[in-house]
């Protein structure tokens, strides 16, 4: 999802309690701070040889250690932190979005906004989780994973060993001027 149609959606809720289920059932503490608003340019290289550049901006969350509040901010006042985040920082609308969130339970980790729900008082967002991929295998090369020779990720060929014979049948030894 990018970042301006994650933002869009949240215009659409602004009296809503702003939640954010990270596992079925399991929610971010209603106490919760959104500590920071990152953009990261990511430019990488891929097992192919190819490069690839997009951005990604991380809306990172964090849970204090003692319970502060009974119901989460609104999705206004979650505004109000973006749009004071983009008075110093314009986000790229077309960015991918995640949500970074960890805890004493729950590993850190980036996740992206999944479906959203609302029951009239609450804006839930769902997360899911981040995964590795292979672009090589989504612009149908192989990525070790068939016959082809010419497969990216593949182990190197094994070289041949050259064994160095003398005419005489002796070796070449240092100071005998074969070398």
């Amino acid at each position: 999802m990018s970042w301006g149609d994650f933002k869009n959606t949240l215009k659409q809720n602004p009296d809503l309690h702003l939640q954010f289920q990270y596992e079925e059932g399991k929610f971010v503490d209603s106490s919760y701070h959104i500590t920071e608003i990152k953009q990261a340019p990511i430019v990488s290289v891929d097992c192919g040889g190819v490069m690839n550049s997009w951005t990604e901006v991380i809306v990172q969350l964090w849970e204090p250690s003692e319970k502060e509040v009974d119901r989460s901010m609104k999705v206004d006042k979650a505004l109000k932190i973006v749009d004071l985040v983009e008075k110093s920082l314009p986000l790229n609308p077309n960015a991918t979005v995640k949500i970074e969130f960890g805890n004493s339970r729950f590993d850190t980790r980036q996740m992206y906004p999944g479906e959203f729900a609302s029951d009239g008082e609450t804006f839930t967002v769902n997360l899911v989780p981040d995964f590795t991929q292979c672009k090589a295998l989504t612009r149908n090369q192989s990525c070790g994973t068939s016959p082809a020779e010419a497969s990216c990720c593949a182990p190197a060929p094994v070289k041949q060993e050259l064994e160095l014979v003398t005419s005489d049948g002796e070796s070449c030894k240092p100071g005998s001027g074969c070398c």
